[in-house]
């Protein structure tokens, strides 16, 4: 039966494939695919597994003292029983041996089928032993985990994760479709970790649904980047998709179709010809000047989360990278952070891919929801507080962190006699921050001289993403050499609202009046102080706002790359002159949406 569920649209276009559903666990669970040649070794230690388990549950029974309650030691049957079922261990080695599943993921995928089963049951007293099948399978999955640590898992290395919150899925050593037959995939999870959305340029899922996560959260905004179809907050998603099952995600209108009828599957495959069809023909503008129709040119600059994607922005036509998110070499390393000779490789690899463009890298943004995966003590001894959005993140965990960011430094600067550098800071909001990050300057630059190391000038900006910043702007142009406006946390912190929290994700405005007055503000005061200021958040990507950001005399947008040929086709056909009544009704209506919408007809009337 056909079932559809109502989401958030975070990333354009559709999706169609079957289900790979993460299901939810209690225990640590790794997610991965292995290789055929594995497949035989996996099988084992399921055995080893099962073996183990059930030498401790006679064990327990055993030591069972005489006054104890005959319920124990039945209780201890069921679960040796359930053990030994062929519902629980044979159906998981199909996961194993058909779709390539590590022991783990297979455990946990059989639990889902069997939890919905039982679930479905009439029987009061046979729903209940549920519960039974859950305590034999994370039984399972700890003893698994207990082999993994003894003897090491080959291949690609996979990351531990707890499937009940984010669910970063490691790289697939071997390619994934090989096991996927020739259907296309989606993944289906209660949640993604941000930094395993990376994963997907190296996975064979087109598309993904969560039930959590809001427009502009850093899951969401990685999918994006991507040109991923996603859907995220749809809440049931999870319990009401199965495994296998054909799913629609309309990244359009936030919608995902269930084992649609054939007729709206023809519907939607129509629609992604169509899609790529438009994509084919906006391509044809990559290499095209963005230039407006009065002569007013535009920075259309990229947004990128490793290296490898430097490639990308420049097939895109990206003229420079406006925003490198330096955090995700510092994600997925069990704790380790990368050194100083590694980060210099990624930049320089940056910055020579770009052939002499300029690359503006962004110290290390982590706190809130791109938390590390560090252990305790030492500099992983900061501890996430009840609200992260407002706690010790981006330049505040840097400069709490005085050798790693001096670290960091280092490398960017090293990397900059390769070609031009600019090293933006985000969330700076006061002046003592803007005076420790130009001494940490000096001191790095200072220690490469010393150290005889070569090295390059750079620039150094500011992102604009607290409203204290926005406010004191003046201030701000007198101590950084160019600012970037970072829009989404601008929004979050400017309206008090979470932005990954799909509980209050209606109310997360980008046409609040209170939102535009500021950004107006920066623009202004740094175009008057002949000051670089560009916009890399996601209002920069969303061509609904390109029209009202050239009225405010915005001329630098940094953005996926996936979207620079939609905007650069809005510059090209915008005439400059004709956009002060933009401005104007934006700053003046209380439905500025409306009023924009109103104000561009009118001009191209």
């Amino acid at each position: 039966m056909s079932i559809q569920v109502f989401g958030i649209q975070v990333s354009r276009g559709v999706a169609i494939g079957r289900a790979v559903l993460v299901a939810s666990s209690r225990v640590d669970v790794e997610h991965y695919y292995v290789s055929a040649d594995r497949v035989p070794q996996e099988i084992e230690r399921l055995r080893v597994a099962r073996n183990a388990v059930a030498a401790e549950l006679e064990g327990l029974k055993a030591d069972l003292p005489p006054e104890a309650p005959h319920e124990l030691a039945a209780l201890l049957d069921v679960h040796l029983m359930l053990l030994h079922d062929e519902a629980v261990i044979a159906a998981t080695k199909h996961w194993v041996h058909d779709r390539h599943y590590n022991a783990e993921w297979a455990l946990s995928a059989q639990l889902e089928v069997l939890a919905r089963q039982f679930d479905e049951m009439e029987d009061a007293y046979l729903r209940e032993r549920k519960a039974d099948v859950e305590q034999v399978v994370e039984r399972l999955l700890r003893e698994l985990g207990r082999i993994a640590a003894a003897v090491p898992v080959g291949g690609a290395g996979p990351t531990k994760v707890v499937a009940s919150a984010a669910v970063p899925l490691a790289p697939p050593a071997p390619a994934a479709r090989d096991f996927a037959g020739e259907d296309p995939l989606v993944l289906v999870a209660a949640d993604v970790a941000p930094a395993d959305m990376l994963h997907f340029k190296r996975s064979v899922f087109t598309g993904f649904v969560t039930d959590v996560g809001g427009r502009t959260s850093h899951t969401a905004i990685v999918a994006r980047s991507m040109d991923i179809p996603a859907v995220v907050g749809a809440r049931e998603a999870s319990r009401l998709i199965r495994q296998d099952d054909w799913v629609v995600i309309d990244g359009d209108a936030g919608l995902v179709v269930v084992n649609p009828s054939p007729i709206v599957l023809e519907e939607y495959r129509f629609r992604q010809r169509q899609s790529e069809l438009e994509r084919a023909r906006l391509r044809r503008l990559r290499h095209t000047p963005a230039v407006t129709l009065d002569g007013e040119v535009v920075e259309l600059l990229a947004n990128i989360e490793q290296p490898d994607d430097a490639a990308a922005a420049l097939d895109a036509g990206a003229v420079g990278v406006g925003l490198f998110r330096s955090e995700f070499l510092f994600m997925n390393r069990g704790g380790a952070l990368p050194g100083e000779d590694e980060q210099f490789e990624a930049y320089r690899a940056v910055v020579n891919s770009m052939h002499g463009l300029p690359v503006t890298i962004r110290t290390v943004d982590v706190g809130a929801d791109k938390p590390l995966d560090r252990p305790g003590g030492g500099e992983g001894r900061h501890e996430h507080g009840l609200n992260p959005a407002l706690g010790l993140r981006a330049i505040r965990w840097s400069l709490a962190e005085p050798g790693m960011f001096r670290q960091q430094l280092r490398a960017m600067l090293r990397a900059a006699a390769f070609g031009p550098v600019r090293i933006l800071v985000p969330m700076v909001a006061h002046l003592s921050e803007m005076l420790a990050i130009h001494e940490a300057v000096a001191r790095a630059r200072q220690q490469l001289v010393d150290a005889g190391k070569r090295h390059g000038a750079v620039t150094v900006g500011a992102m604009i993403e607290v409203p204290a910043a926005a406010v004191m702007i003046e201030r701000f142009l007198r101590h950084f050499d160019f600012v970037s406006i970072g829009t989404n946390d601008l929004i979050q912190y400017t309206l008090a609202i979470d932005r990954a929290d799909e509980a209050v994700s209606h109310l997360y405005d980008p046409w609040h009046p209170a939102v535009l007055a500021l950004l107006r503000q920066v623009i202004g005061a740094a175009n008057a102080h002949r000051k670089p200021v560009s916009v890399c958040g996601e209002m920069a990507g969303d061509s609904a706002f390109t029209e009202l950001l050239l009225s405010f005399g915005l001329r630098s947008f940094s953005m996926h790359p996936s979207c620079i040929a939609e905007i650069k086709q809005r510059v090209l056909r915008v005439d400059t002159r004709q956009l002060g009544a933009v401005e104007a009704v934006a700053l003046s209506s209380e439905s500025p949406a409306l009023a924009v919408r109103a104000a561009l007809a009118s001009a191209q009337a």
